[in-house]
């Protein structure tokens, strides 16, 4: 008669941490130590991490989540404030901050405010019951301090525990009108932002104090102000319409950004006006389709990815208490040359042919520069 053979001892599922040092005759902590890559885990010999990672996988254990949270008083968790999810702006900063957080192992919780105040304060609070440990505020206006680090991108108001990640607005005013004043252009027209955006009011200043500097005039008449809520290029078509429809000549046009710059081309060619033949358009971003567009996109680049990576980082340290960052941390900009600028026309374009048949109105989401 054949010996039966001795099986080891399976351990039922689920599996908790004990009955998984049981199987392997290894102590709770040692098994703690590998699954958490806790310090210390070095000390422990590679064969038998090598046991450990092994058996979890087989029987599918996961180290408890919440006694983790317990014991190390931390949630691993980010709560972050944004617009709205489809804007381009958001998404580009977002990749710089997945990249840190993903590689730091923590979550992050989005709330989409829609520009909303009340919203900003409700999302907040809620995020905080969810026991987030910081909040990564993008685009969004916040008016008071909260009670848990917050970095900003962009910030641009002074509210004590908020650190500001802002892009440096002197200087791409400075390089944008630079650029076309070397190419020629005096009567160049100018697109504000949105009234709620982030960004607007610092950037209008800049260009206004960098084209005093230059001697470029900014006339009342050549200048238009955003008014749609919307992260397509709608945004930038009615008040481009607008603008050729005042009949004053212009032979550029500085956008407020990448989305509203495409939607402007898209009227002017609507209008039977080149670009750039018969007007330059300058944008700002250089979003992922600036360089694909027809013609592509000159336009005042903001590092938005490292924008992001950079506020995942600093954020993290601050919930960590290695540093305070309670200065605001400026990043540069850069120009990028492409086909939608070259020297103006010495033969104008003509008033348009037909009215606007665009109208203002609000949908969709923001966007900002």
């Amino acid at each position: 008669m054949t010996p039966r053979k001795e099986t080891k001892y399976l351990p039922p599922r689920p599996i908790s941490l004990k009955t998984l040092g049981d199987y392997l005759d290894l102590s709770p902590a040692t098994i703690s130590l590998v699954l958490n890559n806790a310090p210390g885990v070095r000390s422990i010999p590679q064969k038998t991490r090598d046991r450990v990672t092994e058996a979890a996988k087989k029987f599918d254990y996961r180290p408890s989540y919440s006694a983790r949270s317990l014991r190390n008083r931390q949630t691993f968790t980010v709560g972050v404030l944004v617009p709205e999810l489809s804007d381009v702006y958001y998404t580009l900063v977002m990749d710089g901050v997945e990249e840190v957080l993903l590689e730091e192992g923590y979550l992050y919780l989005t709330a989409s405010h829609r520009r909303k105040a009340d919203l900003v304060e409700e999302y907040t609070g809620l995020l905080m019951e969810r026991s987030v440990e910081g909040f990564l505020a993008i685009d969004t206006v916040l008016t008071h301090p909260l009670s848990l680090p917050v970095v900003a991108v962009p910030g641009h108001r002074k509210i004590e525990g908020v650190t500001n990640i802002l892009l440096d607005h002197r200087r791409a005013a400075d390089l944008a009108l630079r650029h076309l004043q070397k190419l020629g252009h005096r009567q160049i027209a100018f697109m504000r932002g949105q009234k709620f955006s982030s960004d607007s009011d610092d950037r209008w200043k800049n260009l206004m104090s960098v084209a005093q500097n230059l001697g470029m005039e900014i006339r009342p008449e050549l200048t238009i102000q955003l008014q749609l809520n919307t992260a397509s290029p709608e945004l930038g078509y009615p008040v481009a319409e607008e603008l050729l429809a005042k009949g004053n000549p212009f032979t550029a046009l500085v956008c407020y950004n990448d989305v509203a710059a495409i939607g402007a081309i898209r009227a002017f060619r609507d209008h039977g006006i080149r670009v750039p033949e018969d007007v330059s358009v300058v944008g700002f971003d250089d979003i992922l389709g600036a360089a694909y567009h027809n013609p592509s996109l000159t336009t005042i680049r903001q590092p938005l990815r490292s924008m992001g990576s950079s506020a995942a980082r600093i954020l993290l340290e601050r919930m960590r208490g290695k540093n305070d960052h309670s200065s605001p941390v400026t990043v540069l900009p850069e120009l990028i040359i492409r086909e939608s600028t070259m020297p103006p026309n010495p033969k104008p374009w003509l008033k348009p042919k037909r009215e606007p048949r665009h109208s203002s109105g609000g949908r969709g989401a923001g966007t900002t520069g």
